[in-house]
Formats: C-alpha cells, sequence, structure tokens
C-alpha cells in the first residue's frame, strides 16, 4: 500500500462522456481535479456509439424523453445545460455534424472527435487521468474521501460516481456504481436493460425465419408509442422502434405493431372494391417486405382473392396488421442493451447539484443515475447536463 496519499479538490470515478466532462469543467473551474479510469483507454462507449459516428445529442431534448422514477428529477440539470450549449462546444473545436432524423446531430467524422474534444477540456484544465488502474477501495472519513486503485492512494473532500452501468460488459462496463452508492447509503433502483433487442418464442419464434427484414412501423407498449423501423432478427425484434419500446417492456408484457401506420381506416374493403380479383397477399405486399407480408397474412389464413373474401373478415385482418401483438420472452440484456434503466436512486441526490442529500461531497451522475433518456443522443446530452450540474457545485 502507498505510504503517502495525493491530494485533490475533488476525484471522478469513470473515464466516459459524464465523468471527462465534469472533470474538464471543475477543472477549469480552478479545481485539482483527478479522473480514475479502471480501462485502459478513457471513453470506450463514446467511440462505439452511433455506428463509430457517436450521436452526441438531440436537439428534442426535454424532459419528457426519459424515464426516471421521479420523472421531474432531470428537469434542472437539462434545462441548465441544453443541446444548444453542447453544439456550441463543438462547434467551437471545428468539428462537422449532421442531423438525421428526430433531432438525431452525428459527427460527420469518427467518434473520436468527440473524445478527443473532451480530453482537450480536461487539459485546459490540467486534469489529471489515471488509465488502467482498477479500483481497490474508496472510504470516507474526517470529511475526506479516499481511493485506492492499482499501487496509489489518492483523496479529496469531493467523489464523483461516473462509472456508469452494466451495459455492454465487453466495454468493460460493471454495476461497481451501485456498490458504491450503497456503501454510502444510497439507495439503487433495480436496473435493467434497456434499448435492447427483445427475443421471441412460442408461437412468434416463425418470426425468426423473417432475420434481416424490416418496415416503418409503429410499435407500442402500455400507452407509450414510437413510429420508426422495427428489424426481424434471428432472435426476434431488433430496429429502433424496438429498443425504445424495450425500455417501457417489461417481462410478461405485449409489445403491439401497426405495421401498416399510414393505411387509412377500410382500406382493404376499399381494395376490394377497386380491384376485386387481386389477391390479399399481394394488395399487403404492395406497402410491406414480400417476405414479412407472407408471413402475416400466411398467420391470417387469408388466401384467394379479395372478392372472395368478407368484409367481416378483411375488417378482421386489417385490425390485426394495426395492431400485431407480440409477447417476448425476454431480451437480449446488458450484453446488446445500450444503456441501463434503474441506478442510483434520484430520491437520495439533489437535482440540482446531483450531490447526496445525506453525504456531503458525494455525487452522481451520467448512466450511473436513475436517468434513462430515448434513443437518439438523449442519454449523451444527460451524461452532458448532469456532469455541468455537478461541476459547477464541486
Amino acid at each position: 500500500m502507498p505510504d503517502r496519499s495525493e491530494t485533490y479538490d475533488a476525484i471522478v470515478l469513470g473515464g466516459g462522456a459524464a465523468g471527462l466532462f465534469c472533470a474538464a469543467i471543475a477543472g477549469q473551474r480552478g479545481r485539482r481535479v483527478l479522473v480514475v479510469e479502471h480501462a485502459d483507454t478513457p471513453g470506450k462507449k463514446i467511440l462505439i456509439s452511433g455506428g463509430g459516428r457517436c450521436n452526441f445529442t438531440n436537439r428534442n431534448t426535454a424532459p419528457d424523453r426519459y424515464i426516471s422514477t421521479n420523472r421531474h428529477f432531470a428537469k434542472s440539470a437539462l434545462a441548465r445545460y441544453t443541446a444548444a450549449d453542447f453544439i456550441a462546444l463543438v462547434d467551437s473545436y471545428g468539428i462537422a455534424w449532421h442531423e438525421k432524423t428526430l433531432g438525431q446531430l452525428f459527427c460527420d467524422g469518427p467518434s473520436r472527435q468527440i473524445l478527443d474534444m473532451l480530453l482537450a477540456e480536461c487539459a485546459k484544465g490540467d486534469v489529471e487521468i489515471s488509465l488502467g488502474q482498477p479500483i481497490e477501495a474508496v472510504d470516507h472519513a474526517d470529511g475526506q474521501y479516499s481511493v485506492r486503485f492499482g499501487d496509489r492512494s489518492a483523496s479529496a473532500p469531493s467523489l464523483v460516481i461516473a462509472t456508469g452501468g452494466p451495459s455492454i460488459p465487453k466495454m468493460g462496463a460493471t454495476a461497481f456504481a451501485y456498490d458504491l452508492a450503497r456503501q454510502f447509503g444510497l439507495k439503487v433502483v433495480e436496473p435493467r436493460p434497456a434499448l435492447v433487442p427483445l427475443t421471441l418464442g412460442g408461437d412468434d419464434v416463425l418470426f425468426r425465419e423473417l432475420s434481416g427484414v424490416s418496415a416503418d412501423v409503429v410499435a407500442r407498449c402500455g400507452k407509450t408509442e414510437f413510429r420508426e423501423a422495427a428489424l426481424f432478427t434471428h432472435r426476434g425484434l431488433s430496429g429502433p422502434a424496438i429498443l425504445q419500446i424495450s425500455s417501457y417492456w417489461r417481462n410478461g408484457d405485449e409489445v403491439g405493431i401497426d405495421f401498416l401506420p399510414d393505411a387509412p381506416r377500410g382500406w382493404l374493403a376499399e381494395a376490394k372494391r377497386a380491384t376485386p380479383n387481386m389477391t390479399i397477399q399481394r394488395q399487403v405486399a404492395a406497402q410491406l417486405p414480400e417476405r414479412l407480408s407472407e408471413a402475416l397474412i400466411g398467420r391470417l389464413a387469408l388466401d384467394g382473392p379479395l372478392n372472395a373474401i368478407t368484409d367481416r373478415k378483411l375488417e378482421e385482418a386489417e385490425r390485426r396488421l394495426a395492431d400485431w401483438r407480440f409477447t417476448p420472452n425476454g431480451s437480449e440484456g446488458f450484453a446488446k442493451a445500450e444503456v441501463t434503466i434503474g441506478g442510483i436512486a434520484t430520491a437520495g441526490l439533489s437535482s440540482q447539484t446531483m450531490a447526496g442529500n445525506t453525504v456531503p461531497g458525494l455525487y452522481a451522475i451520467g448512466e450511473a443515475v436513475d436517468v434513462t433518456g430515448w434513443l437518439g443522443g438523449y442519454n449523451f446530452q444527460w451524461a452532458w447536463a448532469s456532469a455541468h450540474a455537478a461541476a459547477q457545485a464541486l
């Protein structure tokens, strides 16, 4: 064990998006900051995000795009550091970007540009970054947090938990944040995979044969719905619409899919009058991929020309196609989940500063906290906003 402890104003555990940004801001505010990252390189999830282009924020960021036990918790931080604020920082580095659908902003070049920007911001604040040193122990006594990592020891009056959640363990993700939170008396909302593909079994297993087929759909679970692409996989359902709805899905819930969200009511009966000799299969295939239309019509057990099918049966087919029910038997778990729902309970944190209400000097930010955004840059914006809120208080 080291014979002396280096002292800092703040120690940030985790060198991902939230941790680096928080350290950079605090450092530029004159604080002496140490970042401790157990991986040998910082920002691994930044590098793989957005297919390697980093979907770094979303223009449409608003508190209602986040899931939390306390749906109001994210309001303060999001209001005080907005998507426009982060875009201005990106622009100041000359990083070119483009907007895809639904307000999603991506780098024109590689994700590395965002990581390099964060590291440059840390350098401006003289932030020290320790890499490849696992955290051995964290203690708190006499108003100081002491951290042992590798062959070093450091202490500070402020400690920031920014180690994320357990999603994508192959990137080194763990549940360390929750263990540490519990150690200091903070509660943890049960974590579960979010933005994750869903798996199909039972009668629905036949749809796995459609692996690779996608369609623009509306996916629903309870009262929540998303219109985006759905993709059939060899294990079940994926694609943006499914990843979005997975955050609201619980084991045993049904997921409803509207395969023809633009079709007006009564469209099959109208088609029967206009083209009576056309088969229902051809009619549906005109609007959906052929393999998908064959599978759906096959499951409906309808065949032959439209004029051979009663209006009542056509109406029932229409209803099924507009609300096709799947009962997923699970998800692909943390291994494939982009983020984690649940985490350090917001009830124990200040929404203004992200500080623990009963633990002086302890902060929690980013994915470690029970705040989870929609797909499309929302989780990065929470990382920036929560990091900014904590950094202002350090």
